[in-house]
């Protein structure tokens, strides 16, 4: 099917549309029990995604300007037997894409009109956000806006019951003043394991205080253990990935290519132990012969081969043999899918300094055997559709937008792009500067011939909610996949200095030592996703 987030002047011209709807028809996907079904069962509590809405006012009006603007918004139509739960607000930078639960009681007092209004924040006397008064034993979980000083009436919006909810966050700000901040909303505690469900809601924080926070939660999921009722199956995860799935564009001038860890291990990487460093041992394809479990204690690690010839060779790795390995978990109290997907490479190469116009090769420095690399997938669990990728980068990343990918061939796959021999991912082509405009690491991406797509090859690596699913033993490694040689960055630095004719670029380059991530100061091999905060928990 073609891109379900093509662009046009219809959707995407701003001032935002009074309504929008999501792209249709949205992708079918194979049988299962409750993926995509539409309603999520919380515990007596039904939620809906709602993704149409009615503007109501936005911060453009009163400037007409849309470049840092944002527009608040009422879910609308809401299905019959649910009501409103609070409602959306959006950045004008982008198209509108963005949704609202809606919530149905189907077990009897899990939801219940405020008993009063309380007058948030209001604007130009054509604008009112209102926080609901809950009775006692329950909570608000969203804002009612309107455009009248009147309060609104209790009808027209739910709070719910206490055990259904839990503690939220100010996600990313959307929109400052000098009286206002307006933020997103996600639920404190998140990961693999944890019940906060977020709710699309926004909060408002006045004059640097966080009282509406603490008096807005977001939605728990009380049938967290059904995680099969709404999760996707085999057959339906394939289908997700073969859909959404990215391909990896290498910069031309890429020396050090992804491999299958099965090619890894078949080409004379070795297992190495403390105290017997010099009988290290082969590794079988599957790693069944790596100590599973325990804790990266430094007494075991990888090493490529002791032969200089092999070692660079497999330096470079095997793009033909790659595979993409994916960790399938729950998000946002499994209302969320993430698809977690990892690639290996055998080696990290060196890094480049920008200084002012000219660029300077770092030696060693960013150099390290073994690369775990990964972008995630986060799909709705009530419609399946792609809402947003992460692109992780050295040690931290970025949230992108679906709107905001580089699709391919009228296709629903994106484009991603790996940075020149340092591997971290973006989802645009060009450079990306550690360090500020006149110093610092170069980060450069471009398109080549040399791709890899994912669905071609890609194996599930975990998802603990099936039963199916069995783990690989180099999964369960936690040990290091590359060996740790430290050297001082300042000596490599000084090297360089010593090598460079031009007093300034040398004097320049010194002030890289406090850029440079702590991460360049040695070759340290890293440890397998499963050993990654990210595996567990949300990503950074």
């Amino acid at each position: 099917m073609g891109n379900l987030w093509s662009r046009s002047e219809e959707t995407q011209a701003f001032p935002i549309d009074t309504k929008f709807k999501l792209p249709s028809p949205l992708p079918s996907w194979p049988p299962g029990e409750g993926f995509a079904s539409g309603i999520i069962d919380l515990g007596g509590l039904e939620v809906c995604q709602i993704t149409s809405f009615n503007k109501i006012w936005s911060t453009s009006d009163q400037d007409g300007s849309d470049d840092t603007n944002v527009t608040f918004f009422e879910p609308s139509p809401i299905p019959d037997g649910f009501s409103m739960l609070g409602c959306y607000c959006q950045s004008n930078d982008s198209p509108l894409f963005g949704w609202v639960l809606a919530g149905k009681d189907v077990s009897g007092q899990t939801l219940a009109e405020p008993v009063d209004y309380t007058l948030v924040w209001s604007r130009n006397n054509s604008f009112y956000v209102w926080l609901p008064t809950p009775p006692e034993g329950y909570k608000s979980v969203g804002y009612i806006i309107t455009n009248l000083p009147e309060k609104p009436s209790p009808d027209r919006i739910r709070c719910v019951r206490v055990d259904l909810t839990d503690e939220l966050e100010a996600d990313a700000l959307l929109w400052s003043s000098n009286d206002v901040n307006v933020y997103g909303s996600r639920p404190k505690v998140r990961g693999r394991e944890a019940q906060g469900v977020c709710v699309g809601t926004f909060v408002i924080s006045k004059d640097g205080d966080d009282v509406s926070l603490s008096s807005l939660s977001c939605l728990k999921n009380n049938n967290f253990k059904n995680l099969t009722s709404y999760m996707p199956n085999l057959d339906q995860i394939d289908a997700l990935i073969q859909e959404y799935s990215p391909r990896f564009y290498f910069h031309p001038k890429e020396a050090y290519f992804l491999a299958s860890t099965k090619w890894y291990f078949e080409n004379g990487v070795q297992l190495y132990h403390t105290g017997d460093e010099s009988n290290p041992i082969p590794v079988e394809p599957t790693g069944s012969n790596l100590p599973q479990g325990g804790s990266n204690d430094g007494t075991y690690w990888l090493d490529l081969p002791v032969d200089e010839t092999e070692r660079e060779r497999v330096k470079k790795g095997d793009l033909k043999s790659g595979e993409a390995y994916v960790h399938v978990k729950p998000m946002l109290g499994a209302t969320f899918t993430d698809l977690a997907i990892w690639v290996f490479y055998p080696f990290n190469g060196p890094s480049t300094a920008k200084l002012g116009l000219v660029d300077i090769p770092l030696g060693r420095i960013g150099e390290h055997i073994g690369d775990w690399e990964h972008v995630t997938l986060r799909v709705s669990n009530f419609n399946g559709l792609l809402y947003r990728v992460y692109f992780a980068q050295h040690s931290g990343g970025v949230w992108v937008d679906t709107t905001s990918l580089e699709f391919l061939d009228a296709s629903n796959n994106f484009a991603a792009y790996p940075s020149l021999n340092g591997h971290a991912t973006y989802p645009v082509p060009g450079l990306v500067l550690q360090g500020n405009d006149v110093v610092g690491i170069r980060n450069d991406t471009a398109k080549s011939t040399n791709f890899f797509n994912v669905k071609g090859r890609y194996s599930i690596m975990a998802a603990e909610y099936i039963n199916d699913v069995t783990e690989l033993p180099w999964v369960n490694f936690s040990r290091k996949w590359g060996p740790k040689i430290t050297y001082e960055t300042g000596t490599e630095i000084e090297k360089l200095q010593n090598s460079l004719t031009t007093g300034s670029i040398g004097s320049s380059i010194s002030s890289l030592l406090s850029l440079i991530p702590r991460e360049f100061s040695s070759e340290d091999g890293p440890t397998g996703p499963k050993m990654k905060v990210d595996w567990d928990g949300d990503e950074r």
